[in-house]
């Protein structure tokens, strides 16, 4: 059953974060993701408002959660790390 990976970003340093943007969309191909939402217009209704707002398509809750803890990933990950606040979680597509 595929997944959705849901990210809500406040970038806090624009060259860092840039780096982890480069080095993460590799990393989402290689385990099946596709970009669904990068940004973009969105309307904040309830909770906290983050600025950029992120859904990627995956296989299965799994190959996202194989995504996530790869080599690949935790390298960009890293640029990630302080040059942001963020909220992340994966969610598997019901019918």
């Amino acid at each position: 059953m595929p997944a959705l990976w849901i990210a809500h970003v406040t970038v806090t340093d624009d060259a860092a974060y840039g780096r982890y943007a480069a080095l993460a969309g590799p990393a989402i191909a290689a385990h099946g993701g596709e970009f669904l939402a990068r940004g973009g217009r969105y309307v904040q209704l309830e909770g906290k408002d983050r600025p950029r707002n992120v859904v990627a398509r995956f296989p299965s809750l799994e190959a996202a959660e194989a995504c996530y803890h790869s080599p690949e990933y935790q390298e960009a990950l890293d640029h990630a790390r302080g040059a942001s606040e963020r909220e992340l979680l994966i969610v598997e597509v019901t019918d």
